[in-house]
């Protein structure tokens, strides 16, 4: 694994930038990929001397049976009846770091006699932070609602992602983790900021693709989102990011400055999948170019069994373009807080009078303080919280 991670940074250490305004060493980036490997190792470990007790194999039933409802809610809802899509390639035929065929459509059927547990049970992929950057990018205050999508600038393929965190100690689920998802859209912009190489329309204002919900008895976050454009110097990813112990506020708003950072994680998607995405409309239109994931500075390359970064997905239809279905649970130390690690930072926040920039940049000389309350901050008061306006959409 040590010599994995070595080739996979070796690699890719021509790439400074990827978020403009995020830069890292590749040094430093090798010793934290080893690092994160290690802890995924003994975490996967841990899980594993537990995921035969009764509570673990009652939450995996329970996850089973609603995954798979929820699959035929959504075609139910969207009338989709025809088939879902099989994967157009062979398990063979997928790179060695995609040699965990996360396509589950193959093998799923819609009648009374499916083997669920075929289809719909999951790896817990043990990504214990801080095992990639949060990058410069992460507004905190973003509005609470599952459904991220926005009347305008969130054109693309629907993606109906469920998170799920387990606690590797003990393999129990995690309640109240205030979980934040944020992806570019299919041009590959971000909202809720404006910078070189990413003007957003309507800038810090914009909050398209960026929501914030609490988990469940069962450790589950569920968000409705569209799959992410490229951009120049990152493979495709959608941004997580945990808190643990987080406090509803009296205005309904969640305050996360106080609470710990659990995780902070990228899910990556597999290069096939993405040929098939890009070749729809809006996809089509852009023009940044295009970062695989086997040239990906984050060097997704150093997965393995213990480190899984890529969702489990069914095709809703007999089409990309019905949608798809994703899932992962995530293993990490429900006890652990990397609020002060260099990865986590906070670029703006969002409150009732809109976005501000804290100033924050990653990378040796940047500005900010990583994840403190930058001055004038809302200590989670102030902040608007249910479906955001399509008139502030951007």
């Amino acid at each position: 694994m040590v010599a994995f991670a070595t080739l996979a940074v070796a690699a890719f250490a021509g790439y400074a930038v990827a978020h403009p305004g995020e830069k890292h060493d590749a040094v430093h980036m090798k010793r934290e990929i080893v690092a994160r490997d290690a802890a995924a190792q003994v975490g996967a470990r841990s899980l594993a001397a537990c995921s035969s007790k009764p509570h673990a194999r009652s939450l995996n039933q329970r996850s089973v049976m609603r995954r798979a409802q929820k699959v035929n809610d959504i075609r139910k809802k969207r009338g989709i009846s025809a088939p879902a899509r099989k994967n157009k390639r062979d398990l063979e035929d997928l790179q060695k770091w995609e040699a965990v065929n996360h396509n589950m459509s193959s093998v799923y059927e819609h009648d009374m006699f499916t083997p669920l547990e075929d289809v719909f049970s999951a790896n817990t992929s043990c990504i214990l932070a801080p095992e990639v950057t949060d990058g410069p990018y992460y507004v905190a205050g973003e509005y609470m609602r599952s459904n991220v999508k926005e009347a305008r600038w969130s054109e693309g393929v629907d993606v109906f992602l469920e998170v799920q965190y387990i606690d590797t100690n003990t393999c129990a689920p995690l309640p109240a983790v205030a979980v934040d998802i944020w992806n570019c859209n299919a041009t590959g912009i971000y909202s809720g900021i404006y910078t070189s190489g990413n003007y957003a329309d309507g800038g810090l204002n914009s909050t398209y693709l960026r929501g914030i919900q609490l988990t469940d008895h069962d450790g589950v976050a569920s968000f409705e989102t569209i799959f992410p454009g490229h951009y120049s110097g990152r493979a495709i990813h959608t941004h997580l990011l945990a808190h643990t112990n987080a406090k509803v506020q009296s205005n309904g708003t969640i305050s996360i400055w106080e609470a710990p950072v659990a995780h902070i994680g990228q899910l990556f998607w597999p290069d096939d999948l993405r040929e098939e995405v890009e070749a729809t409309y809006p996809y089509t239109l852009n023009t940044q170019p295009l970062t695989t994931n086997d040239e990906d500075m984050w060097s997704i390359l150093a997965a393995d069994e213990s480190f899984d970064p890529i969702p489990q997905f069914v095709y809703l239809g007999d089409s990309v373009e019905d949608g798809l279905f994703a899932w992962i649970q995530i293993g990490i130390n429900g006890s652990a807080d990397y609020t002060d690690d260099e990865y986590y930072g906070v670029a703006a926040y969002l409150d009732a009078e809109g976005g501000h920039d804290t100033g924050y940049k990653i990378g040796p000389g940047g500005d900010g303080g990583n994840g403190t309350m930058p001055s004038g901050a809302p200590g989670g008061s102030g902040v608007p919280s249910g479906a955001a306006p399509s008139s502030t959409s951007a």
